[in-house]
């Protein structure tokens, strides 16, 4: 235990400390960004992003992961506040966190063996495209320093790192942000600042309960926002864990993440906070920057609060160019630029899953949306892949009036038409044996198909033999089959 605590923490203390320290600077403007979205006061994004991120340090199922506030959960915030105000955000948060933590205890973060590779390499790219957009506004209708400040900080990210000695030791996005910063101030620069995207909070989070009516109308006001704001936060936070354990090549706790997001969420609500979830571009530019253990998501949360009420006269002169720069950077590292050199190399229906998502979550901002799209994409490529595969091969018996055949592959919903018709019902045979040694019944569907084949061979006068059910077959048969049942075959055959 103490062993497991000392590698997730402290091996890699100045790595995690410089990558915690960039992280907190890139999460102040967008937890600004994400309150406004929300239509909430800026120090309820920050107050979340700071909370969110203590929290989830301890009790989180991937190290290295940073959590915070999010867009894709502010903007199902919008309509709650608008119309009932922040302490009922305050408390639909809290039943929030009660059902992701629940989630947790019913092991629902497992549910993510079910999402294709097409699917997440999907979100990953509509995640980079739609980083690279919200970099737009800040680079529309601006004077030229701004586009130089912006092509000065790509070019300190970039280049930076190939310096000797100093080069790796120091992360470049934060190298960028500090001489961005210095230069402004020397300078004096007339450009948009963190300052100017809303006022700073002068004083630490203190514990509030929602000032709400507990009672089933608050209830029936929160719930269906809380629903929203548990699924979307968990799903954003399994895609991130995933894109995390593949850059690092290490596992994650996904049904311990479940709960930790839920545990967070639910401090933040206590402390004047919003809900939020993971955040893969954070986690990339932690990542990125050496961030590796849980000490870096507890440093970008502390250095937060510390930055923004201690240190915001300093705070709020950072340029926006320095972390319109850093976004970039992220957005350019998060894009699979693999998936568009492998599309000829590809299947169809992977490419057709993987483009689908991105223009899903691109078009709606919905990532959630995007990737139930792109879910059930693959499901259907996938029935219908496996369903073809199934095949009915005919032989006739040495007595010439007697046919055997053999069914070999998966029979379920998909393939269940293409089994009834395989067969020759009209052939004048004494005898038919259906052998099922080499398939696989899967549901009802494909039982209610079996059903269909016997009985319309014993309606033409022939007598059915059915050879080699393996035992989970039988047990599917035996539950829901109906053409062993004389009286189910009589309400059958009566209908023709």
């Amino acid at each position: 235990m103490l062993e497991k605590m000392k590698l997730e923490w402290f091996s890699n203390i100045r790595g995690d400390l410089l990558a915690g320290t960039v992280v907190a600077l890139a999460l102040i403007p967008e937890a600004i960004a994400f309150s406004i979205i929300a239509g909430v006061d800026p120090k309820v994004g920050l107050y979340a992003s700071f909370c969110i991120a203590v929290v989830i340090a301890f009790a989180g199922g991937r190290p290295g992961m940073i959590s915070a506030a999010t867009g894709a959960m502010a903007l199902l915030m919008v309509t709650l506040v608008r119309e009932h105000g922040l302490e009922y955000l305050l408390a639909a948060t809290l039943l929030t966190g009660v059902f992701q933590i629940a989630a947790g205890f019913l092991k629902l973060g497992s549910l993510m063996r079910f999402v294709s590779r097409s699917v997440v390499t999907g979100f990953v790219n509509a995640l980079a495209i739609l980083i690279f957009m919200a970099q737009l506004p800040e680079l529309t209708n601006v004077t030229w320093h701004v586009y130089a400040m912006t092509a000065a900080g790509l070019g300190i990210i970039y280049l930076f790192p190939y310096l000797p000695v100093i080069g790796k030791s120091v992360p470049s996005p934060l190298v960028c942000i500090v001489l961005l910063t210095a230069l402004a101030m020397v300078v004096g620069l007339d450009i948009r600042t963190v300052g100017d995207m809303g006022e700073l909070p002068d004083t630490l989070p203190i514990f509030l309960w929602p000032e709400v009516p507990l009672n089933l109308e608050t209830l029936y006001i929160i719930l269906p926002y809380a629903i929203a704001l548990a699924v979307v936060g968990l799903l954003e936070s399994m895609m991130t864990a995933t894109i995390v354990d593949d850059l690092t090549d290490t596992k994650s706790d996904r049904n311990r993440e479940c709960k930790g997001q839920g545990i967070a969420n639910i401090g933040s609500g206590l402390m004047g906070g919003m809900a939020g979830c993971a955040m893969i571009g954070q986690s990339i530019i932690n990542v990125k920057s050496g961030g590796r253990g849980r000490l870096s998501t507890f440093v970008a949360g502390l250095f937060l609060i510390i930055m923004v009420v201690f240190l915001d006269e300093w705070i709020s002169q950072i340029p926006m160019a320095a972390l319109v720069a850093v976004m970039i950077m992220v957005s350019i590292g998060t894009f699979s630029w693999e998936s568009v050199r492998d599309l000829k190399k590809n299947p169809v229906s992977s490419n057709t899953v993987m483009i689908a998502t991105v223009i899903v979550v691109v078009a709606t901002h919905n990532l959630a949306l995007g990737v139930l799209v792109g879910v059930l994409l693959a499901t259907l490529f996938f029935a219908n892949k496996i369903g073809r595969f199934m095949v009915v091969k005919s032989i006739t018996g040495e007595a010439g009036d007697e046919r055997t055949y053999q069914v070999v592959g998966q029979v379920f919903f998909a393939s269940s038409e293409q089994f009834v018709e395989s067969f020759d019902f009209r052939e004048a045979v004494a005898k038919v044996k259906i052998d099922l040694s080499q398939a696989h019944f899967w549901d009802i569907t494909s039982v209610s198909a079996l059903d269909k084949v016997v009985i319309k061979f014993r309606r033409e006068g022939a007598e059915v033999e059915i050879l080699g059910m393996n035992d989970a077959t039988a047990t599917v048969v035996d539950k829901f089959g109906v053409h062993n049942d004389p009286a189910e075959v009589e309400k059958l055959l009566g209908g023709h």
